[in-house]
């Protein structure tokens, strides 16, 4: 998809800020870090619409970026970050509970995870969490760059494992770092869209 128009349109802490046209939502939840906003930016092409940031926890709204005004991805704030008080912590929950709960024209989760690594304990959480809401799945590895071609599919089988996916959710590997998987992810969002 060439991407034409991307804007923020509101950071919100709860319901009655989500923008109300009723378009599309894909959101992407994920780790402190872990990319959520590389991997927005090169999805639209752009340096720094969703603002990448060396302070994990950074995240701390609902960030609602309108895409060619026919989507919107929400940037959800990243979890397993131990410098944010529990407090915090507890206000992010419900935060993310009320948007998962309640916003019917959210179409699919995008859980980002790291593919070399393990997936954490909060991404196999994350998962169940957004399975226990009967939300579609993408797990979106990224960082495939990083990992050496010969290990690729080894590290691909490790993160399918762990978080055991169920049938219809899909494991995406991906590298903001030099688009490998870019096309697959527009292939996915599509197929999303036209439900």
């Amino acid at each position: 998809m060439k991407v034409t128009n991307a804007e923020i349109v509101i950071s919100a802490v709860s319901k009655k800020q989500y923008p109300n046209e009723g378009l599309p939502e894909f959101a992407l939840a994920g780790r402190s870090n872990v990319g959520k906003s590389s991997f927005i930016n090169r999805l639209i092409n752009r340096k720094n619409l969703a603002r990448t940031s060396s302070k994990p926890g950074k995240t701390q709204t609902l960030n609602f970026y309108k895409i060619n005004d026919i989507f919107y991805f929400v940037d959800v704030p990243g979890y397993g970050y131990a410098k944010v008080s529990k407090k915090e912590r507890k206000k992010w929950g419900g935060m993310m509970e009320e948007y998962f709960q309640t916003r019917n024209t959210l179409r699919a989760v995008l859980l980002i995870t790291d593919l070399r690594h393990e997936p954490s304990g909060d991404d196999l959480q994350m998962y169940d969490f957004l399975k226990y809401y009967n939300q579609p799945v993408i797990i979106v590895a990224t960082k495939l760059d990083k990992v050496p071609k010969n290990k690729r599919a080894a590290h691909i089988k490790r993160t399918s494992k762990a978080f055991e996916i169920e049938q219809g959710d899909v494991l995406l590997p991906f590298s903001a770092e030099t688009g490998e998987g870019k096309e697959e992810a527009w292939r996915l969002l599509r197929t999303f869209l036209q439900k």
